[in-house]
């Protein structure tokens, strides 16, 4: 299969273009390299793609080293004209789109970087699917379109309607426009709501990056809401396997009386387009607390807690209930947080040494 994998040099598509290289198939891989965040991280993920920094041009298609069946391509999702030839001269059998900008609280300061990325880089990957006859999409969403709701797991047949950030309401909007490509043109488009994922190669501007960044240099953490907070931590390989299995398992229109339903009350999740919605998370949230003990566990160091008020656009708890992903899949993460900590601790150790020493 040839597949366009979109945030190639981001967290997530690195290890999912890994995986997909070393199983064998075709991977075109997009970024524009922005520095929400050290682009060195980004560079050093495509450097373990085969793809050197020295060689990249904007626009334009270099050849891993290491993969004779990956090409990369820096660029920008809000450059349409780009878009359009990448898909017309490539012909893809299936987009994974994960590139975004991200981050909840980056959106109050920068809202204006969220619609062109997350909305009109959106759209430019919509329309190229339907003019270049891609009928096979997933893209990244998240948990963070729950917003205000409280019902805790938190369940894809629950309304998304109250968001608390301009982030969440941007991948709220992905869902609504690939649900009008899925009706109008036949394109299976999966959506996938991430819950906070770590592991290997992860982001600097999240919390394990974060906090044993500091524990390591002998830093204070910033433990905001006093703790009180608990989120679904899922590790970046159960993440991938999960993807994946949607990659290979395109969407169907769902017929409405097998499921004793009508067009009248079919859940948000689901759809008689090709479109499904799915939580991604490990369906068991760790405290916050807990999640340091065992950080510092595998650090084999205690963190100095600075303990502070919740931040806006934040929420309190993530729970993710995957029963979906189970009944369509029979797949759910199950990497322990210790074991996925101590891969993420040992990963950062080298990497930082390597750092250290160039």
């Amino acid at each position: 299969m040839k597949i366009l994998v979109t945030g190639i040099a981001g967290f997530i598509g690195y290890h999912l273009a890994k995986k997909l290289l070393e199983r064998g198939d075709e991977v075109v891989g997009l970024d524009n390299i922005n520095d929400y965040y050290d682009v060195n991280l980004k560079y050093a993920r495509l450097n373990e793609l085969g793809v050197d920094k020295d060689e990249l041009k904007d626009n334009e298609l270099v050849t891993s080293r290491t993969y004779p069946n990956h090409k990369f391509i820096k660029a920008n999702l809000e450059d349409s004209q780009t878009i359009n030839k990448l898909f017309e001269t490539e012909k893809f059998d299936a987009v994974c789109n994960l590139a975004a900008q991200a981050g909840v609280r980056y959106s109050i300061e920068n809202p204006h970087a969220y619609i062109q990325s997350n909305v009109v880089g959106f759209m430019n990957i919509l329309e190229a699917c339907r003019n270049y006859g891609v009928k096979n999409l997933s893209y990244a969403s998240s948990s963070s379109v729950y917003g205000l709701n409280k019902s805790q797991p938190f369940k894809t047949s629950d309304h998304t309607d109250h968001p608390v950030s301009l982030y969440a309401a941007t991948k709220k909007s992905n869902e609504m426009m690939a649900h009008t490509y899925a009706h109008l043109y036949g394109i299976s488009c999966i959506g996938l709501r991430f819950f906070t994922v770590y592991g290997e190669w992860g982001r600097p501007d999240m919390a394990p990056m974060l906090f044993t960044d500091a524990i390591f240099n002998d830093r204070p953490i910033k433990v905001f809401n006093h703790g009180n907070m608990s989120r679904d931590f899922t590790y970046v390989g159960d993440i991938v396997d999960g993807i994946i299995k949607v990659i290979d398992n395109p969407a169907q229109p769902l017929n409405p009386n097998n499921y004793n339903l009508t067009t009248e009350n079919l859940p948000p999740q689901v759809s008689t387009a090709p479109y499904r919605i799915y939580n991604i998370g490990n369906n068991s949230p760790v405290q916050l607390l807990d999640f340091i003990k065992t950080l510092e566990k595998a650090i084999g160091k205690e963190a100095t807690k600075n303990f502070m008020d919740m931040q806006d656009g934040d929420v309190v708890s993530t729970y993710a209930d995957v029963s979906d992903l189970i009944s369509d899949f029979g797949y759910k993460p199950d990497t322990s947080l210790e074991v996925g900590i101590e891969r993420f601790v040992k990963w950062y150790k080298n990497f930082i040494k390597k750092e250290k020493n160039k």
